[in-house]
């Protein structure tokens, strides 16, 4: 227990209220809430997962798919049983240190409330006893202003005086018996503090957190890529998923799991100075936006898709062989990427993305230059090439590489220098990818122009039937891996 003994009239500021403390109620009783942030979003991650699975096995959204079912179990290079055990590890990994962080923290507790609204209270008083020397500064006389304005606005006679609010002044007795006078703070001040407390300065934790984790996670995510040994030795093992699902999101390396999600996640809530309710919503918050990255829809509905451009459709481009060495950033916003200049500038280059974009255009009338990865492709020749200006000239692999294996073709300019160095990392992999997935690839991309070639020779674009056309697209694909499991996971080996 903390308190205020007795009022301070040696001060011109209002009392700093008593208190006492207790330990805050658990949000789900009887788990305490230390125990529920490392179990939140293990249950989120799965949760979500399973309703796009659910999704995917049920075949309701076709029309929003950036892959067919058919690429899904063709152009992956790891089973899905070895998916969900390197996932469960990391989660392992993450429980254990979540749990450990939970007890570098005090426990939250309640009772403080009115007390900490005080002290902002105090706060803005003490910050407005700077205006009467702005004013002078610029030649302002603040007593004859406030003296002009105090019988018809009294309040703002007091702020331009420095928070002096005499009227506001009374007389009370302290618990002590101690008589003194106190100041009290006006509504637009306790208005303030309270905003203050209860909502900006959370909102700025929160934000703090989310730009310290894209920062973090780009940095490391980029690094990843640009230095061939961590590579080939750490990072190559997630792209293995060459078509992402929803529950592979976090399908890692061990130490790159560790390194890049739980340590950059850690890092952010301490920079953040978050209490463990806070904790709790920003690592469940991350998780989901991470999983919905990789569910593999471009839904239009989605909020999470919604909010940000660093969504399904752009993190999908840095799955493919000709896009993986760009849209590093993660799991939040994009900034990163374009302001260093790694942003993908090819637009939405392959066939598989036509479908998606007609369907989100009908579903919310967008406009025809909307793109499923939200980029520019007229940004390939304008933009700076940099740090793609040698990308080309160094890969000296893929120039064994037919055309018609490197599909699909990027536009000239930037783009093409992006492709050029994806795809020689791709060949740089000789485990899990060489030419082979680049072959994979192109097929599936000849088969994807082809059936919207047939597809938009039937009707047109402003008639087709949304359900007919894109049915008709899937039912050409073949080799669909719905119905072949009976587990709730569809488990096969894609080896």
């Amino acid at each position: 227990m903390a308190s205020q003994s007795h009022f301070d009239t040696s001060c011109d500021l209002p009392p700093l209220p008593e208190y006492k403390t207790t330990l805050m109620p658990p949000f789900l009783p009887p788990i305490p809430d230390k125990l529920l942030t490392v179990i939140l979003p293990i249950v989120a991650y799965w949760g979500l997962s399973m309703l796009f699975h659910w999704i995917d096995t049920k075949d309701y959204f076709p029309q929003y798919r950036l892959h067919t079912p058919a690429e899904v179990s063709s152009r992956n290079k790891v089973s899905r049983w070895d998916v969900v055990r390197d996932v469960v590890i990391q989660q392992v990994v993450q429980t254990v240190v979540g749990w450990l962080l939970g007890m570098t923290e005090p426990d939250d507790v309640v009772g403080k409330e009115v007390y900490d609204v005080t002290v902002w209270a105090r706060r803005i008083r003490i910050a407005q006893r700077a205006i009467p020397a702005m004013l002078a500064f610029v030649g302002l006389d603040a007593g004859g202003i406030a003296k002009d304005l105090n019988m018809s606005h009294p309040v703002l006679a007091g702020v331009i005086m420095g928070g002096r609010y005499s009227p506001l002044q009374t007389t009370a007795m302290a618990s002590d018996g101690f008589v003194g006078t106190t100041i009290g703070f006006t509504v637009w001040e306790n208005v303030l503090a309270n905003a203050m407390y209860w909502y900006i300065v959370p909102a700025l934790q929160y934000g703090i957190a989310i730009v310290v984790v894209d920062t973090w996670q780009y940095f490391l995510h980029r690094a990843m890529h640009m230095n061939k040994w961590m590579y080939t030795t750490f990072h190559s093992r997630h792209h293995r998923l060459y078509v992402p699902y929803a529950y592979g999101a976090l399908y890692n390396h061990p130490i790159e799991g560790f390194l890049l999600d739980t340590l950059g996640a850690s890092i952010a809530y301490k920079a953040a100075g978050m209490n463990t309710r806070q904790g709790m919503w920003f690592f469940t918050g991350s998780t989901l936006k991470t999983v919905d990255d990789h569910c593999g829809y471009a839904l239009p509905w989605d909020p999470l898709q919604r909010l940000t451009s660093n969504n399904a459709g752009y993190h999908d481009v840095h799955h493919q062989s000709w896009g993986i060495k760009t849209n590093f950033s993660q799991p939040f916003f994009t900034f990163w990427d374009r302001v260093l200049g790694t942003v993908w500038t090819g637009g939405d280059v392959s066939a598989r993305y036509e479908k998606a974009k007609i369907a989100a255009q009908k579903k919310m009338d967008q406009d025809v230059k909307t793109t499923i990865t939200h980029s520019n492709v007229a940004e390939s020749v304008i933009q700076d090439p940099r740090p793609y200006q040698h990308d080309k000239n160094n890969a000296t692999d893929l120039s064994v590489i037919t055309v018609q294996d490197q599909q699909p073709l990027p536009p000239a300019g930037k783009a093409e220098l992006q492709a050029a160095g994806s795809r020689q990392q791709v060949l740089d992999d000789r485990k899990d990818g060489g030419a082979q997935v680049l072959v994979q690839e192109a097929a599936e991309e000849k088969e994807a122009r082809s059936l919207l070639k047939r597809s938009g020779r039937r009707r047109t674009a402003s008639s087709l039937s949304q359900t007919d056309s894109l049915k008709g697209l899937k039912d050409r694909v073949t080799g669909s891996m719905h119905g072949r499991a009976g587990a709730i996971l569809g488990m096969e080996s894609n080896r």
